[in-house]
């Protein structure tokens, strides 16, 4: 799995970040989706890591992925931010996998 952050993307998680120590995952969240397949993407800023959490290294350090939620993510992958709906995206060459992808600081 290969990802990319935009400036854009790797600025504004240093801003949601500040002074919190933690890990950034990209955590494909199913809480209330019914089912695993219709899971929702999230970056989320976390204390301690989860055994099934996968290191992936990116041109901004290093974010998390869940290893048995990696098949429902596309091999290469771009974090963006989108100044005017001040959310962030997650893309693949093919598709936007989450146009408006939240930021959760589970350190605070």
């Amino acid at each position: 799995m290969e990802i990319t952050l935009t400036d854009a993307a790797a600025r504004k998680i240093e801003e949601k970040t500040g002074e919190n120590q933690g890990f950034l995952k990209l955590k494909y969240d199913t809480e209330g989706c019914g089912c695993v397949v219709s899971g929702v993407t999230a970056l989320w800023l976390v204390k301690e890591l989860e055994q099934d959490d996968e290191e992936v290294q990116t041109n901004a350090g290093s974010i998390y992925v869940e290893k048995s939620k990696v098949v429902f993510l596309a091999d290469k992958l771009t974090i963006d931010f989108s100044e005017s709906s001040n959310t962030f995206q997650l893309k693949s060459p093919n598709e936007y996998l989450n146009p408006r992808m939240s930021f959760y600081n589970k350190v605070v």
